[in-house]
């Protein structure tokens, strides 16, 4: 499968990575960085643009573009494969709306066992004071 076709304003560079690798480390540049512009996307409704950048704020630059790396794998492509995926499952998992909090309340059982744990705990307390005699 060809990301390019998928995702044509994504940009990848390419880099020396440390880790496994041994002397090929030092010469071959496998660390993939893939770049995507949520700003100036052609792919991205407005609302769609105003979604990605609010639930992924903390990864984004200032001028509003993602960046995210990839450097475990040996090779350039296995890298590049890998952080498409991290790129494509970050964005649909944007996607999907957070579930809404109901509000609960204890029930009159959870409450009462509270308070007679707290009762216990404080009289475990006060029998460490110092007694008068």
């Amino acid at each position: 499968m060809n990301a390019r076709l998928l995702l044509p304003d994504v940009r990848y560079q390419f880099a020396r990575s440390g880790g496994a690798g041994g002397q090929n480390v030092n010469k071959v540049a496998t660390k993939a960085e893939l770049r995507f512009d949520v700003r100036n996307s052609s792919l991205l409704t407005d609302e769609e643009r105003a979604i990605l950048e609010t639930t992924l704020v903390t990864k984004l630059t200032t001028e509003g573009e993602l960046v995210l790396t990839h450097q475990t794998e040996r090779t350039q492509l296995a890298n590049k494969e890998k952080v498409t995926n991290k790129f494509l499952r970050l964005v649909e998992k944007a996607f999907i709306p957070a579930k809404t909090r109901r509000a609960t309340r204890p029930s009159k059982a959870a409450v009462a066992e509270r308070i007679t744990e707290k009762k216990r705990k404080g009289d475990i307390k006060s029998n460490r004071r110092k007694v008068d005699y």
